[in-house]
């Protein structure tokens, strides 16, 4: 127990009144890695099919109001986009998993060859900590009784063997994600008379990256509103630039 815990903590509490239990509103399941892997590939995926999709058909509505222009254009931007952020999402988390893998390869010969130095290593560990020696051994030897390699790879490589990250859903969240964000700047501007396209798309994806980055910052745990207002001004700046683009190529590029 660390001093400031001791502090926090009414010194006439009797410890064996104390109840060894879990916070039942926190997570702590042994899925919660993977959960949090494709929650945040897929608010990553719908923010940017949202952002790049509205940049690229508000663009086009900017150079002409031809229907059919804007939608070929958008619907070749919903495409590359969603295989594109798969196949990223795909790759860099497969890399994750990869180096996770030869940590925890490397771990497992390491205490089958040296035992006695892994035990060691991990009671340091420990008592880094802020446990004694005597205790952090003994802590060691009951976590490596009952997981050896578990305990080695939380304690020294922060990496759970039981829930490491998938690619494959990370892939499948992002693609499927940014296909439902893309969807919306799409079916807006389509679906909106000429006159009055790129104001209303863009007030709706203001709206959507609103929700998106609110999303991103719960997941994250950081402030909210910081989150929603960077989100937002960021989607913004990049429709004004592609818009501004578009009509001036509009005007002059026969």
């Amino acid at each position: 127990m660390t001093p400031e815990t001791r502090s926090a903590l009414d010194p006439d509490l009797d410890l064996s009144t104390v109840e060894v239990a879990r916070h039942d509103d926190e997570p702590h399941g042994s899925s919660i890695n993977n959960r949090l892997n494709w929650l945040r590939a897929a608010v990553l995926g719908a923010n940017d099919g949202i952002v790049s999709t509205a940049g690229v058909v508000v663009g086009v509505a900017g150079a002409t109001t031809d229907r059919n222009a804007i939608l070929v254009a958008g619907v070749a931007a919903v495409a590359a986009g969603a295989m594109s952020m798969g196949a990223g999402e795909y790759v860099s988390v497969s890399t994750q998993s990869d180096s996770e893998q030869a940590l925890l390869d490397k771990e497992r010969r390491e205490l089958e060859e040296e035992p006695e130095e892994e035990l060691a290593e991990l009671a340091a560990i420990y008592v880094g900590k802020g446990l004694d020696e005597d205790l952090a051994l003994q802590v060691a030897l009951q976590l490596t009784g009952h997981d050896a390699l578990g305990a080695h790879a939380e304690a020294e490589l922060g990496i759970d063997p039981d829930d490491l990250t998938s690619p494959w859903a990370a892939a499948g969240a992002s693609m499927l994600a940014f296909t439902i964000g893309a969807l919306l700047p799409l079916l807006t501007i389509l679906l909106v008379v000429a006159d009055l396209r790129v104001g209303v798309t863009m007030g709706t994806v203001a709206l959507a990256l609103a929700l998106t980055g609110w999303a991103s910052a719960k997941l994250g745990y950081g402030p909210t509103g910081r989150a929603v207002l960077r989100n937002v001004a960021g989607g913004l700046f990049a429709m004004a630039v592609t818009y501004l683009i578009g009509t001036l190529l509009g005007a002059h590029v026969v």
